[in-house]
């Protein structure tokens, strides 16, 4: 499987390129960059790969075209790739808004183009963790779930820019995760009640993040993110009526990433990391999951989607649904 990867920031340099330069059967042939040190950094880590312009890539021989760029691009490239009948991997979130990943999933599907959606927090150990467990607590009643991290000065990225076609700010970046997360587990939302901030000093998006769904099923669930935690919760809380379950801390795969590790190395993805299951007193320490980034690349070589992204258009639309909450100070049923 021949790939070609649209952008070398944290999403393409960090995950992309090395669970790509790791999965058996699959090369990374192009990487999209104009900034010169990432290009360099391109040269040093991948060797192999070509440094091209987006209309280069877009004119080479691949089996796969992965958009890794800013969120404002994701739907101008996957559409590129679409209509040229290449398969095509898009970082989260899909597009800036639920109408745009809409097109875009219709698009594929007429041409019969395979479309994905990178939600790499699937493969989380804590998420593969509580899935295992999620039987053991009888009826689930209540989900919680935070990415909260200590970042108190705001950073020069795209991110942190008030443009609302930059689709910056935690909901869209860390919400995307777990929202997902939240219809994974527990289904479709029927309402949306949302509070969004922005605490630190000189903040052009939001920075501190509460969103609660209620599900179909009866299920609310409570999400959390935050960039000024400066302690952190659990990540995982899950409330049943015969137990509950609890973790601490974040899954290390990004970490390793970022250091060099790859999931080639012994030991990958296993971590010292316990959830605690049960009620009260009565507590079991469950060690947790490997960690699994390296399914994502494996599904797609062997020729399966391993995300819908049916499922990435119905979180956007919690997530502008959270917006509106937010600023009209009210529930929003879908």
């Amino acid at each position: 499987m021949r790939v070609g990867l649209l952008g070398y920031g944290i999403a393409g340099r960090v995950f992309h390129a090395p669970l790509i330069a790791s999965t058996e059967g699959v090369d990374l042939v192009a990487v999209v960059t104009a900034n010169p040190e990432r290009q360099a950094r391109v040269r040093a880590e991948h060797p192999d790969a070509a440094v091209v312009t987006a209309d280069e890539l877009f004119g080479m021989d691949l089996d796969l075209v992965v958009v890794a760029t800013p969120n404002r691009t994701h739907a101008e490239y996957a559409r590129r790739a679409v209509d040229q009948g290449v398969a095509v991997v898009v970082d989260k979130p899909f597009a800036p808004a639920s109408t745009e990943a809409a097109e875009l999933l219709a698009a594929a599907r007429a041409k019969g183009v395979p479309l994905t959606v990178f939600q790499n927090r699937r493969w989380d150990s804590d998420f593969l963790t509580l899935r295992q467990v999620l039987g053991k607590l009888g009826e689930v009643r209540r989900f919680e779930s935070r990415f909260e991290r200590w970042i108190p000065e705001i950073w020069d990225n795209w991110r942190e820019f008030g443009d609302p076609r930059e689709a910056g700010g935690l909901l869209y970046d860390l919400g995307a995760h777990l929202v997902d997360q939240a219809l994974q587990l527990f289904g479709p939302v029927t309402t949306v009640y949302a509070e969004l901030d922005r605490r630190r000093p000189g903040a052009q998006v939001d920075d501190d993040v509460f969103v609660a769904l209620t599900h179909a099923n009866g299920v609310r669930s409570h999400l959390w993110a935050n960039a000024h935690a400066a302690h952190h919760g659990p990540r995982f809380r899950v409330l049943g009526s015969e137990g509950a379950f609890e973790i601490d801390g974040l899954d290390e795969q990004e970490d390793a990433l970022a250091a060099g590790r790859r999931p080639t190395d012994p030991g990958w993805g296993h971590e010292e990391r316990t959830g605690r299951l049960g009620v009260l007193g009565q507590v079991t320490e469950i060690a947790v999951e490997p960690g699994s980034y390296q399914t994502f690349y494996a599904e797609l070589r062997d020729g399966r989607v391993p995300v819908d992204p049916a499922g990435a258009v119905d979180a956007l639309r919690v997530i502008e649904a959270a917006f509106t909450s937010a600023r009209e100070n009210r529930v929003v049923e879908l």
